[in-house]
């Protein structure tokens, strides 16, 4: 899925405003003016429109689990966790860290947008890549767990 559209969904989703955004951003170690957001924001048939890159992406991601969860404190010895490479899977993990969601709680995000998988489909998505489970996340798993997430939090909104 293109970043920029998984940017405007969680923004919709979450009810994020530009500035909390911009912040969101900063938190991921990325700085941004409220412009090149909105130009970001753009669907790519727009003029103006500019794609949000891998480390773009990825900077939103992180910030986005600051913002919710706060910043995560290194144990004393205890080395970093390798970085993983921005595809549907590692996004659909950093939602899931973001959000706190436990298995249940991205299996009835699914449901929402009905969209249902096993329990077991849905863990083969957080395996380390070269795991005899492990299954790529495709733009369609993606998509219906954006349209759940906005079905679950803005519901209350409307």
């Amino acid at each position: 899925m293109i970043n920029n559209d998984v940017l405007r969904r969680v923004r919709y989703a979450l009810d994020l405003s530009d500035p909390l955004m911009i912040q969101i951003f900063a938190l991921g170690g990325k700085e941004i003016s409220r412009e090149d957001l909105l130009d970001r924001l753009k669907k790519d048939s727009q003029e103006g429109f500019v794609e949000l890159d891998n480390d773009a992406m990825d900077a939103f991601l992180k910030g986005l689990i600051t913002h919710k969860r706060g910043t995560l404190e290194e144990k004393p010895g205890q080395a970093p966790k390798p970085e993983l490479a921005l595809n549907n899977n590692s996004i659909l993990k950093k939602l899931r860290i973001a959000l706190n969601f436990k298995e249940e709680d991205m299996l009835n995000t699914l449901q929402l947008a009905d969209f249902k998988i096993s329990k077991g489909e849905l863990s083969a998505f957080f395996r380390l890549k070269g795991h005899k489970n492990y299954r790529d996340c495709g733009d369609q798993v993606i998509r219906n767990f954006l349209q759940g997430l906005t079905l679950h939090f803005r519901k209350s909104i409307e």
